[in-house]
C-alpha cells in the first residue's frame, strides 16, 4: 500500500505547534512525506520537531494575531501553496476553542481529497474524518493527547517504542555565557498575555533570592521582551532576551537545574527537552490542558504548579486579569517558588540517585547552600 503525502496543519502559536510533536510523529509514521503547515508564529517551534519533512508558512485571516482580507489573492496563494505541496490528505489539529472548518474549506477548494479534524460543528462535506468534541473526543485531554486522537481518527499511530512524550532537536551549542556555568536556573518572565503573568517585581525578587543563595540564574525571552529581562534579571542575573534562537534557547533549557516559565511557548520548550518546570499557571485556561505535558509523574519533564486554580478568573480565557490584583499569581511568594524548585530537586534525585547518593546531592545542591556552593 503506497503511503500518503499529508499536510499537517497548525495555524497558531509557537507554544500550540510544539504541542503537537507526538501527532506529528504518528502521523510522519504512516506518511512518505509530512508538510506542516504554520503560521509566522509557529513555523520556528515546526523546524525543531522531528517527523517533518518541509515548513511551510501562511498566516491565516482568522487567526488572533493575523490581519489580512478575505479575498481572491488569499485563495490564490493557498491553493499554489497546496499544488505545491501535492498533498494526498490532510489532518487540521485545533485547539479545544478553534474550529477546523474555515481551513478545511480552503482545502477543499484546494484539490486535497481527504481532511480530517475535530469540529463541534456540522461540517458538512467538509471533513472526511470527524471527531465530535464532547463525545468521542473527551473535553479535558491534555493538548498532545488531543492532537494524537485526531491524527489517530485519520488513520495514523505513534509507534509501539514512541512514548508520546513531547520531543524537540536541541543539539545547538550552549549560548557562550552559560556554557561554563556548572549550575543555573533559567527564569523566563514573559508571556504571551498579561493574564498569564506573574508579576515583574516577583521575577526580580526571585533572581535576587537565587543569588542571594549562590545559584546563577539566566534570564530568557523574545526581542520584543528584552526591555522585561534586563530588568528582571538586573544586576546578578545572565541577561538572555532576545539573545537565543529557538534552538539555542531549547539547549539553554535543557541544562537547567530548573526552569520557572509561566504558561507560555518555552513552557512547552522545557517540557520538550525534560527540564524540572516550576509552572506558574494562570487558570484563565485549563490547567489540564496546557500545563507543561507530563504523562508519567514518574518521569521527566518534573512539573510543579503553582497559582490559585479556583481563582475567579478561572476558565475565562481572558487576555488582561478581571481581578483586581491579579490574585491567582500575584499570590504566589518567591519563597513558594524556591520550595517548589527544592521539591523538583528531591524528585530528580530521587530518580536518578542511591539513598546515600541523594542525602550527598541534596546537602551539596540545597537552596540554602553557602554561595560559593556548587552542585
Amino acid at each position: 500500500m503506497t503511503r500518503p503525502r499529508v499536510l499537517v496543519v497548525r495555524l497558531d502559536s509557537f507554544g500550540d505547534v510544539l504541542v503537537t510533536g507526538p501527532a506529528v510523529r504518528a502521523v510522519a509514521a504512516g506518511a512518505s512525506h509530512v508538510t506542516m503547515l504554520c503560521g509566522p508564529q509557529g513555523a520556528p517551534a515546526a523546524d525543531l520537531l522531528p517527523g517533518i519533512d518541509r515548513v511551510r508558512v501562511w498566516a491565516a485571516p482568522w487567526v488572533t494575531e493575523t490581519a489580512r482580507p478575505v479575498d481572491d489573492a488569499l485563495l490564490a496563494e493557498f491553493r499554489a501553496l497546496v499544488a505545491e505541496e501535492r498533498p494526498d490528505e490532510a489532518v487540521v489539529l485545533t485547539s479545544f476553542h478553534q474550529s477546523p472548518l474555515p481551513v478545511a474549506l480552503l482545502l477543499r477548494l484546494a484539490g486535497v481529497a481527504r481532511v480530517s479534524g475535530a469540529s463541534v460543528d456540522h461540517p458538512g462535506s467538509l471533513l472526511d474524518v470527524r471527531l465530535r468534541p464532547g463525545e468521542d473526543l473527551p473535553e479535558d485531554l491534555p493538548e498532545p493527547e488531543r492532537a494524537v486522537r485526531i491524527a489517530e481518527a485519520a488513520g495514523f499511530r505513534l509507534p509501539p517504542d514512541d512514548d508520546g512524550r513531547l520531543v524537540v532537536r536541541h543539539d545547538a551549542g550552549l549560548h557562550p555565557q552559560v556554557v561554563d556555568l556548572d549550575r543555573y536556573v533559567v527564569v523566563h518572565p514573559g508571556a504571551s498575555v498579561p493574564a498569564r503573568s506573574w508579576p515583574e517585581s516577583h521575577h526580580r525578587a526571585l533572581v535576587a533570592a537565587y543569588a542571594e543563595r549562590g545559584v546563577p540564574v539566566v534570564v530568557t525571552g523574545s526581542p520584543g521582551e528584552a526591555a522585561l529581562t534586563a530588568s528582571v534579571a538586573g544586576t546578578t542575573g545572565i541577561d538572555l532576551g532576545g539573545r537565543t534562537s529557538p534552538a539555542e534557547l531549547a539547549a539553554v533549557l535543557a541544562g537547567a537545574e530548573v526552569v520557572v516559565v509561566g504558561n507560555t511557548g518555552p513552557a512547552h520548550l522545557a517540557a520538550a527537552v525534560g527540564a524540572p518546570i516550576v509552572s506558574l499557571f494562570s487558570p484563565v485556561v485549563p490547567a489540564v490542558k496546557w500545563a507543561p505535558y507530563a504523562p508519567d509523574p514518574e518521569r521527566p519533564p518534573f512539573v510543579e504548579l503553582l497559582g490559585d486554580q479556583g481563582a475567579p478568573c478561572r476558565l475565562s480565557r481572558a487576555r488582561d486579569c478581571p481581578v483586581p490584583g491579579h490574585p491567582c499569581l500575584a499570590g504566589v511568594r518567591v519563597e513558594d517558588v524556591l520550595d517548589a524548585h527544592a521539591r523538583l530537586l528531591d524528585r530528580v534525585s530521587r530518580m536518578t540517585a542511591t539513598p546515600r547518593d541523594r542525602a550527598s546531592r541534596m546537602e551539596q545542591r540545597s537552596l540554602h547552600d553557602a554561595p560559593d556552593a556548587r552542585a
